[in-house]
């Protein structure tokens, strides 16, 4: 079913903030940071996987993603939805789903054997294929997911996230530089607030997940 009405995008974020927080998708740790694939710590973590396992809020979810990717890009921009390996794969499934499209899915590298894929499912010439994850970070493996899609002969000028971290600021700019379009629900910003809206975790934390939030190379730098 297409969504066709949703709340202001600011409430979408602070629902979204909301859900993920009530799940316990949300991790602040100021003490024993944690470690990145990047190698670098940083006092927050969020696993957006486990939102496949609790079917009220991946539906809601689902729906604020549609309308703010229908909203912002058009009711009639995309023919394929198309899944990055693994996270994505779910949330795409629920996407096309809902926006009544054919699912296909990108590998992070050819499978190595048979025909050497790295898209599955049906993608045709030309098709306007959404990438859709769970979560983006620097924009950086978007990047490959889209160069894959790009190579069939389809196009992919947009992706679209349940999370963003928003940290970053380039990240906007390497998706922009690559022809691509971000479309998200919320970032570490809202659940921040929504986090100290609802007593979440202890002051001292929240002020040291705004220290790294506000500045997040430099945070990294002084404990690397």
């Amino acid at each position: 079913m297409i969504p066709t009405s949703y709340p202001a995008q600011d409430e979408i974020a602070r629902l979204t903030a909301r859900m993920l927080l009530e799940i316990g998708a949300v991790h602040f740790n100021a003490q024993t940071p944690y470690i990145y694939a990047s190698g670098l710590p940083g006092p927050t973590y969020i696993d957006c996987r486990k939102l496949i396992s609790f079917p009220r809020i991946r539906a809601t979810l689902m729906d604020f993603l549609a309308v703010t990717v229908m909203r912002n890009a058009g009711f009639e921009a995309f023919d394929n939805i198309a899944g990055g390996e693994t996270a994505g794969i779910p949330f795409a499934a629920l996407m096309a789903e809902r926006m009544a499209l054919p699912m296909s899915y990108v590998r992070k590298k050819p499978k190595g054997y048979g025909r050497n894929a790295r898209i599955e499912g049906d993608m045709p010439e030309g098709s306007r294929v959404l990438l859709v994850e769970d979560l983006t970070t620097d924009g950086g493996s978007k990047i490959s997911f889209v160069d894959a899609i790009r190579a069939t002969g389809a196009t992919c000028a947009h992706t679209a996230v349940v999370f963003y971290y928003g940290i970053f600021p380039d990240t906007m700019k390497t998706l922009g530089d690559h022809g691509v379009t971000l479309h998200h629900l919320c970032t570490w910003w809202d659940v921040l607030d929504e986090a100290r809206a609802q007593g979440a975790f202890d002051s001292a934390t929240l002020s040291e997940v705004e220290s790294f939030l506000k500045a997040p190379r430099a945070w990294q730098e002084a404990r690397a």
